[in-house]
């Protein structure tokens, strides 16, 4: 090959640059600015003296197994089949990966599943960094509508069976059912039976995203899919980043063995390290991540009804905010003819951000509704920041 005709690396990673979308963009000292845009856990919730308990515990006991070379610890696979039985979902080690983070299975999904051209149903809105994977990978996005109670399995229904006319099977349905991201939805029992009916009747793997499924503020959730679904179309992604600490970079996937296999085939760096999985497991088995998920229920229960209560007296009433019964996040929508887009605008005018619908669609929808996070800021910046966005609106009428 001519010299003159080798690609720059500009040239070759400017296209792929485009394709996934912009990295993420971490907080910074913004000033005044009060951002309700991340959906970070709250830092002063990280249990820091259990976390260091437990890494005194592994040194003091196993530091010879779990500071060398080695697999990650068949003992953190345990505990996360001991959770899934716990939730109702068969599971055995065969049936378990050990990842870093749910992230880096959701990145490995078309790593697996994905040639370009094949197709991929996601939500309407949706997680776009699991999204922009899939995309990467030249997936073919079909969009199903999230309202009120989660993914509308009807509308999915309808499009499983015209892709079927054509010959065409979807490689996976990408859900996030319980406490959704962004819109904090619920998806119900009744539609819950329904999507692993349709998963099981045209042969499609289900994902379910499982990242806020026990952070619920009132009642547990419905059953998870991974429970409803014994024949192996539903792969459950998990983690604790939201129920421990997010810079442990821990998560699992579980379901089908053969699936799981292949994953582990392209978990090219292999395991996630005997050290960290064996801290991760000695904090949790003892109790304390149950402790800890209750205290975490408590303190975010108490932030969404600081964000309600302060959007019933600062927004107008036509501004429709339905109630997340857990998770992290509150979903706003417009009424017809406004524009988050410049609702965000005029809000940064005020010292206030967060995030428009836009960045949850893979179809460009979106500019009618935006999200809030209230997990991440203390208490006084969620009743200031919500202050500033009704000042915002008052602006726009």
């Amino acid at each position: 090959m001519p010299v003159s005709s080798v690609p720059t690396l500009h040239e070759l990673y400017a296209g792929r640059a485009k394709t996934l979308g912009p990295a993420q963009i971490w907080p910074e000292h913004e000033g005044d600015l009060i951002t309700l845009a991340y959906g970070f856990a709250a830092p002063e919730m990280f249990p820091t003296d259990d976390l260091l308990a437990a890494t005194a515990e592994v040194l003091a006991e196993d530091a010879a197994e779990g500071l060398n070379y080695g697999p990650s610890y068949p003992g953190l696979v345990q505990l996360v089949v001991d959770r899934m039985h716990a939730q109702g979902t068969p599971a055995e080690p065969g049936n378990v990966l050990i990842a870093y983070g749910s992230s880096q299975v959701l990145a490995l999904l078309p790593e697996v599943f994905v040639e370009p051209g094949d197709t991929v149903i996601v939500e309407g809105p949706t997680f776009m960094g699991a999204v922009r994977h899939f995309a990467a990978a030249g997936a073919k996005l079909l969009t199903v509508n999230v309202d009120d109670h989660g993914l509308d399995v009807d509308a999915l229904e309808s499009m499983l069976r015209d892709l079927a006319k054509q010959g065409k099977r979807p490689k996976f349905i990408y859900t996030i059912p319980t406490f959704h991201n962004p819109s904090g939805t619920l998806l119900p029992l009744e539609r819950r039976q329904r999507l692993v009916e349709l998963a099981k009747e045209y042969g499609v793997l289900v994902v379910e995203d499982d990242a806020y499924g026990e952070l619920y503020f009132e009642n547990p959730p419905p059953p998870r899919l991974s429970a409803l679904n014994h024949d192996g179309w539903v792969l459950q992604v998990g983690t604790f980043s939201k129920i421990l600490a997010p810079g442990l970079r821990m998560g699992w996937a579980c379901g089908n063995h053969e699936i799981i296999q292949r994953l582990h085939s392209f978990k090219l760096e292999g395991s996630s390290g005997p050290y960290l999985t064996r801290v991760v497991e000695r904090y949790c088995a003892d109790g304390r991540l149950a402790r800890h998920i209750e205290e975490l229920r408590a303190a975010y229960r108490e932030r969404r009804d600081l964000m309600l209560a302060a959007i019933a007296r600062e927004w107008p009433k036509d501004v429709m905010v339905p109630k997340p019964e857990g998770g992290f996040f509150v979903w706003a929508r417009l009424p017809k003819g406004m524009s988050a887009t410049k609702l965000l605008a005029e809000s940064e005018k005020h010292g206030v951000t967060f995030v428009p619908g836009t960045h949850f669609y893979a179809n460009g929808q979106g500019d009618d509704a935006f999200r809030l996070s209230f997990s991440f800021v203390p208490h006084q910046q969620i009743e200031d920041g919500i202050a500033r966005i009704g000042a915002a609106f008052r602006t726009m009428v």
